[in-house]
């Protein structure tokens, strides 16, 4: 994984905070999604809007990384509707043992993350079949 400059992991913050918020994620479940560490405050979310770079964590980007993925599949799918994105998340699946994808991710961590990024999106998913192989 590549190690991002301040001003990229700036731009991706405000990225990935906006795209959190569409799916209608809470401060708590934004922390938690993107596995901060504990010395960074739930209730401090909102600096990340304003200027805050993510941090320079490999775990954080490499979440950011598949949450952009995640979205670019989604809008993929959903190109004539920008609610069905955040409605999908929401809605229980068999896939993820009837939970919603979000609780999936939320509850599964990375490996949630990654089962969500890999149900919609082929590519990827051939990508890392590929490495396995």
């Amino acid at each position: 994984m590549t190690h991002f400059n301040e001003e990229t992991r700036i731009e991706l913050a405000r990225l990935v905070m906006t795209l959190l918020d569409n799916w209608g994620l809470s401060n708590a479940e934004k922390h938690s999604i993107l596995n901060f560490p504990d010395s960074s405050r739930i209730r401090s979310m909102r600096q990340y809007y304003n200027g805050k770079p993510l941090p320079d964590s490999t775990d954080v980007l490499q979440r950011v990384e598949h949450l952009v993925g995640i979205a670019d599949a989604l809008r993929t799918s959903y190109p004539l509707n920008e609610r069905m994105p955040a409605f999908w998340l929401n809605k229980s699946n068999k896939l993820f043992g009837n939970r919603t994808p979000l609780n999936c991710m939320l509850q599964d961590g990375l490996d949630g993350i990654v089962a969500v990024r890999v149900h919609l999106d082929c590519a990827y998913d051939w990508e890392i079949s590929d490495k396995i192989l």
